[in-house]
């Protein structure tokens, strides 16, 4: 199913190519206007932020909550009619740790809010919250694309996983903008690894 796009594109891999392209240069333009730096680690009127910016040019729907349920592979993400309170108890989560701030990061990847780009989005959203509480980023080029959709899939039932390889990822790198847009670079190879299936309401 092609979603309905801004850029009326009704190929699917033309609009793969022109989501990418398009995020990434929004990415950057986050990065280098400081725009980041004005949003507080955490929220999710933060993620909400950073998901309009990406992806406004594309789709309508860009910061709002997803209006479908949808499920990855076998997983469910959390029901339409959860979502808000879901969300509300995310934010409720302290950050204070690097576990604390992995866990709130899973939390957030349950509840997929968005009827798409909820990867690229919520990695800067982890990012500005390792970096606020720890002065760390992941460099996500040393993220094995396999290790870590398989680590995210079992991570709702064990985040042991998840919370290892990421660690062995973590740099010091806070302000290097090139690090910043690994997070990005590799999206388009994590999130389209497998397809949606959706429930309109």
């Amino acid at each position: 199913m092609i979603l309905e796009n801004k850029l009326n594109i009704t190929d699917q891999a033309e609009l793969a190519r022109e989501e990418e392209r398009i995020s990434k240069i929004h990415a950057k333009k986050m990065f280098e206007t400081g725009y980041l730096n004005t949003l507080e680690p955490g929220t999710f009127e933060t993620l909400k932020k950073i998901h309009k910016f990406l992806f406004e040019e594309i789709y309508e729907f860009a910061g709002e909550l997803r209006k479908v349920n949808i499920a990855k592979g076998n997983f469910r993400f959390t029901p339409l009619a959860y979502l808000e309170e879901f969300i509300k108890n995310i934010e409720k989560m302290p950050q204070s740790t690097y576990e604390e701030i992995i866990e709130k990061y899973v939390e957030m990847n349950i509840a997929h809010p968005f009827r798409e780009g909820n990867g690229r989005s919520t990695r800067i959203w982890l990012d500005l919250i390792l970096k606020k509480e720890l002065n760390l980023v992941v460099d996500w080029s040393k993220v094995d694309k396999t290790d870590y959709l398989l680590a995210m899939e079992r991570s709702p039932i064990k985040d042991t996983e998840i919370k290892e390889l990421l660690k062995q990822s973590l740099t010091n790198k806070i302000n290097d903008r090139e690090m910043y847009m690994k997070g990005i670079d590799n999206s388009y190879l994590y999130e389209g690894y497998f397809s949606f299936k959706t429930e309109e309401l």
